[in-house]
């Protein structure tokens, strides 16, 4: 014992908890792991299953693009790139050369279908003959004849066969056009090609003709 007078540091508390500048450091604990791996493996299983499963039962992406059937059966796709509808191919529109030029022209078959004309030729001579039994009928119809523009040559009654018909004979191909303008205009459509006669046409009235 000293014999110094006691001060405030002599009072020492019987129960007071040791103290100094070397403390016990607990160690950090360290975080649990068992929380992410049971994360991470919730999130595999929901991928698997969106990935896998979800198509199979007709769960499509919004996001794609969905075909469009149009009314000629074909498809097309939803949406379009703006390069695709903004400008049409330029060989869609017709060239300036394309456009025809002239009206058609009628082919060589055509052609060649079409009914030949003969030629009239009112310089040939012309006979008229009577077949029936009405007086002066080769005399009238010689006029008709005549007036037509075609001269005459022998205009009697018939003394041949009997004819069934009134007729118009021509001879050659030559005399078809005359023939043919001698029935219309006489009104007789009966026309032999015939080289019987030394004439190059010869009308023969039958009955009836009027």
């Amino acid at each position: 014992m000293t014999k110094f007078a006691r001060d405030e540091f002599d009072r020492v508390p019987q129960s007071s908890s040791r103290q100094g500048v070397h403390r016990l450091v607990a160690s950090a604990s360290r975080p649990a792991l068992w929380p992410v791996l049971l994360l991470g493996g919730v999130a595999l299983a929901v991928g698997l299953v969106a990935f896998l499963v979800l198509p199979k039962l007709g769960f499509a992406s919004s996001t794609s693009p969905q075909a469009v059937v149009t009314a000629d059966g074909s498809k097309q796709g939803a949406t379009a790139s703006p390069s695709t509808n903004s400008s049409a191919p330029a060989s869609s529109q017709p060239s300036p050369g394309d456009t025809p030029s002239s009206a058609p022209t009628p082919s060589a078959a055509a052609t060649a279908a079409a009914p030949s004309v003969a030629a009239v030729d009112k310089t040939a001579v012309v006979a008229v003959y009577n077949g029936t039994t009405t007086g002066g009928l080769a005399a009238r119809v010689a006029g008709i004849v005549q007036g037509g523009g075609w001269p005459l040559s022998t205009v009697a009654n018939w003394g041949g066969l009997p004819q069934q018909t009134s007729s118009v004979f021509y001879k050659g191909a030559a005399q078809k056009g005359n023939a043919e303008a001698l029935g219309k205009l006489l009104g007789i459509s009966n026309l032999v090609d015939s080289a019987e006669f030394q004439q190059p046409v010869v009308v023969i009235l039958g009955p009836g003709y009027k």
